[in-house]
């Protein structure tokens, strides 16, 4: 129950699971996450269905980013700026990109997604975190479901 309220208060990433790029940035945000605020979960799994159904992204398409916080959901170029901002120490310095207007921030995210499966290659299937790593990850809909019934 302990680690159900810890969700609430903490960030929420949603990635394309099958995306190399993804998967790497996911990799980087876990490894420069010294505090473990984000929890993680795939697009294509039923927790990040159902998380995209509970902030009124259901109809999204699986080439963007979504960062979840506090019932609060923010996509693309929005989303990977608040990750920056949030990991603190140095990268904080990234959120300034915000100050760009989001249709020119979002153009070039767009841009980027599009080909990320061409530049970086596809899995068949999601990534599986380590170990270690799992307990940061929404895996089913009851994880969802506890979380956003506190």
């Amino acid at each position: 129950m302990k680690e159900m309220n810890e969700r609430m208060n903490k960030p929420i990433l949603l990635f394309d699971g099958v995306c190399n790029m993804c998967n790497s940035l996911v990799q980087f945000v876990i490894k420069h996450d010294k505090k473990e605020i984000f929890y993680f979960a795939s697009l294509q799994s039923e927790a990040g269905k159902l998380l995209l159904e509970r902030v009124g992204l259901a109809h999204i398409d699986m080439d963007t980013f979504v960062y979840v916080d506090h019932s609060r959901a923010f996509i693309k170029s929005s989303a990977a700026l608040r990750v920056f901002r949030d990991l603190g120490g140095w990268w904080r310095l990234l959120y300034i990109g915000i100050i760009v207007p989001r249709v020119i921030r979002d153009g070039i995210y767009e841009q980027v997604a599009k080909r990320r499966y061409k530049w970086f290659g596809k899995k068949e299937e999601c990534m599986l975190p380590t170990p270690q790593q799992r307990k940061r990850f929404l895996e089913s809909t009851e994880d969802v479901t506890q979380s956003f019934e506190k």
